[in-house]
């Protein structure tokens, strides 16, 4: 259902005078995902005309533009990415991991998005899979759904991953499942150490294979003296690593993929305004507490524009990864083997042929079934209904 106001709205409006203010700035694909959310569900994409079976109701319904970053296409894929990961879900707590880049290298991977992200998401699955190995902590192989996300909640750029973890792991000879301890997973100031070294040591390797672009005030850095002088305070920093106790189930775990898998930058639910003085939306300010953690804020147009195209991927760029038990190639047998370790049974296979389901939501009128009377192409309009029909004739399937 269309919320009173949408990140589209904002584009179709300031979109245009952006656009011509920095030509030659903004990259094709960044292009082209602010023609996408602009054109969203409307007649420039085409789409059909549905009517009710019962009551003869009929409505529109243009056709979606199916981009990766657009707020309103992100609700359906989510829902079809957790059904494919339900039959995932181990029956004991799950743990949530983030693990954050410092200012300082948030500042390098903003220029270099493809490397960096890339590196973020290996270095710390390589952390939290070595320490978990590790005997001394869990010694065990574990599982890991990780999940890129680049921005602040007031859509600074600010590079994490999420991570969904259960609570425990195969033995190395896959003769037992070890459990971890009921509210703690591994330790987050080693963590943080391992992760900031693996990290770091893979950025120079980089930076000496030339492999890193440097532009305006980082330009210096791409002599390697520079670079070391920048890398020094960020060595004996502290790496943030958070863990949070388990869920409180496998509803729970699912409950809060759906919020955070395919989420990108905004959400249209926390638009408040957009008038001459700009664009006003909600944010939680993690330095306060309580009631206050709930601010709003206004930006202008073009500066709440330019903070969303911060957060456009690279191009083909995968946000989320598994590791560990749900490697792609293992994950089947892997689970299987969890499953035996912990006693439960397999998810039902169902052999069946699948029937196809109408997804199509039912007639606001009376809950009947609506069926598509007409298609039409892009930049199309729909024919207006036959004058003399009736608002309760019946229509035939």
């Amino acid at each position: 259902m269309r919320t009173s106001l949408e990140v589209a709205d904002i584009f179709r409006a300031a979109g245009p005078a952006y656009r011509a203010a920095h030509a030659g700035h903004l990259s094709l694909h960044q292009l082209k995902v602010m023609s996408a959310i602009e054109h969203c569900r409307t007649a420039a994409l085409g789409g059909h005309v549905e009517a009710c079976t019962d009551c003869g109701h009929w409505r529109i319904a243009y056709n979606s533009c199916r981009n990766r970053h657009c707020p309103k296409c992100q609700g359906a894929a989510a829902r079809t990415w957790l059904e494919a990961r339900e039959a995932d879900l181990l029956p004991v707590g799950y743990f949530h991991v983030v693990f954050t880049l410092p200012a300082e290298i948030a500042a390098i991977a903003f220029h270099n998005k493809a490397l960096l992200y890339d590196l973020l998401f290996k270095a710390a699955a390589e952390t939290m899979l070595t320490i978990a190995g590790d005997p001394k902590h869990l010694g065990a192989r574990i599982g890991i759904t990780a999940v890129l996300h680049t921005w602040g909640s007031a859509l600074t750029h600010h590079p994490h991953v999420h991570m969904i973890v259960p609570g425990g792991g195969i033995a190395p000879d896959g003769s037992r499942w070890i459990s971890s301890r009921p509210a703690f997973l591994l330790p987050v100031r080693v963590l943080g150490a391992l992760f900031r070294r693996l990290f770091l040591t893979r950025l120079l390797q980089l930076h000496d294979a030339g492999r890193l672009a440097f532009f305006g005030s980082l330009a210096h850095l791409a002599d390697r003296r520079a670079f070391l002088r920048h890398l020094s305070p960020v060595r004996k920093k502290r790496w943030v690593v958070y863990a949070k106790p388990p869920f409180a189930g496998p509803e729970a775990v699912l409950a809060y993929l759906s919020r955070y898998t395919h989420r990108v930058a905004i959400s249209n639910s926390r638009l408040l305004a957009f008038d001459q003085r700009g664009v006003t939306f909600r944010y939680k300010d993690y330095r306060r507490s309580g009631a206050d953690r709930q601010q709003v804020m206004t930006l202008s147009a073009e500066e709440f524009i330019r903070r969303f195209l911060l957060h456009v991927l690279p191009t083909g760029f995968h946000r989320i990864r598994h590791y560990g038990l749900l490697a792609g190639g293992t994950r089947k047998a892997s689970l299987a083997l969890a499953r035996r370790l912990l006693a439960v049974a397999p998810p039902p296979q169902d052999n069946a042929p699948e029937e196809l389901l109408d997804t199509r939501p039912p007639c606001p009128c009376c809950g009947g079934h609506m069926v598509v009377i007409e298609t039409f192409a892009r930049w199309q309009q729909p024919r207006a209904p036959p004058a003399a029909s009736s608002p309760n004739r019946k229509i035939t399937p």
